[in-house]
């Protein structure tokens, strides 16, 4: 797979998001599909593994660096801070439990620094000069290699920056949900900051990977948004049936169209879609090879776009509330 730079690191063009692999979409892989998922990444072509310590509290971490550890030394690994104090999921940006947090993460995954530490989610109580501050310091400190943050505005970056080198913003970008098109790509290229994407598959719905939002199970926080319930859903569906026929008509799987628009949409693009399913991250991985001509790119623009999909863009099922609501407390499988 090719690379794209992330600070001074080399990355490969499309990272794995390993959060399916521990909680948020139902019931997690056994043991052995999630190191199946983890170890073919490495086959087929990642170096760029992105973990949290509030995916399953803990078991992410744990189970990427133990997996991932004979592989140390040929990946980037990044992690994020601010959403757990260890034991519950808990919004807090504060130095001291950033500071906390990193060490904490630093055991779960076996290492003796993070190459990319993201605030996770900006606690607004909290000064972004505070919390970039602590971060500096564990990079000062040798604990991370670069700086993270995570869906936050253009102007909260640019504070940002002022206070530190911040190497990559990690936000929701796929071709149904467009909103850093509306300044912050353009900040992260004026800043020089990677911009990573995160469910670049639209949540599997642009994969067809959700045919019955009935079916979702228990625990699967697509439930609660908005695009996945009732009118908003049959009417979403249309759109996938049309999405896919594009798909169908170059040659590639709807998935693979998703992070093919992506990568050709700006250079500065890195996404990182998640999966449990070792097929499907191989598919995944297989659309770093896709070109698409300016034709499929507008095919894809026309249809699918913030006029076209139901419901609204809604970043709570990542936030506490419904992650609170929605998850059971994690039990390992």
């Amino acid at each position: 797979m090719f690379t794209r730079k992330i600070a001074e690191f080399d990355v490969s063009a499309i990272g794995l998001g390993c959060m399916s692999l521990s909680h948020a979409y139902g019931p997690p892989p056994a043991r052995e599909i999630a190191e199946r998922v983890l170890l073919g990444a490495i086959d087929a072509g990642y170096t760029f593994f992105d973990t949290a310590a509030v995916y399953g509290l803990g078991h992410n971490e744990r189970l990427v660096g133990a997996v991932l550890k004979p592989h140390r030394d040929d990946i980037i690994l990044a992690s994020k801070c601010g959403m757990t104090d260890g034991e519950t999921r808990d919004l807090n940006g504060t130095p001291a439990r950033l500071k906390k947090t990193c060490e904490e993460s630093l055991q779960r995954l076996g290492v003796d620094v993070i190459d990319l530490y993201y605030l996770h989610r900006w606690d607004k109580r909290v000064p972004i000069e505070d919390s970039v501050g602590a971060l500096r310091d564990l990079m000062n400190e040798g604990k991370i290699r670069s700086i993270g943050l995570s869906e936050v505005s253009a102007v909260t970056l640019r504070k940002a920056c002022e206070v530190a080198p911040i190497a990559a913003l990690q936000t929701e970008y796929s071709p149904w949900t467009r909103n850093p098109e509306i300044a912050v790509l353009k900040a992260c290229r004026e800043l020089g900051v990677t911009f990573v994407a995160f469910s670049p598959v639209g949540r599997g719905f642009l994969a067809g990977g959700v045919r019955d939002a009935t079916a979702l199970p228990q625990g699967d926080f697509r439930s609660g948004m908005p695009r996945f319930q009732g009118e908003n859903f049959e009417s979403n569906l249309r759109l996938l049936d049309q999405f896919v026929a594009i798909a169908d008509s170059w040659g590639c799987t709807p998935a693979q169209l998703c992070l093919a628009w992506l990568l050709q949409k700006d250079e500065n693009i890195v996404p990182i879609p998640g999966t449990s399913n070792p097929a499907h991250m191989y598919e995944n991985a297989n659309a770093a090879d896709i070109e698409l001509s300016s034709e499929a790119m507008e095919q894809v623009e026309a249809l699918v776009n913030a006029s076209t999909v139901a419901g609204r863009f809604d970043e709570s099922p990542h936030a506490l509330g419904l992650c609170r609501a929605a998850m059971p407390r994690f039990v390992p499988p």
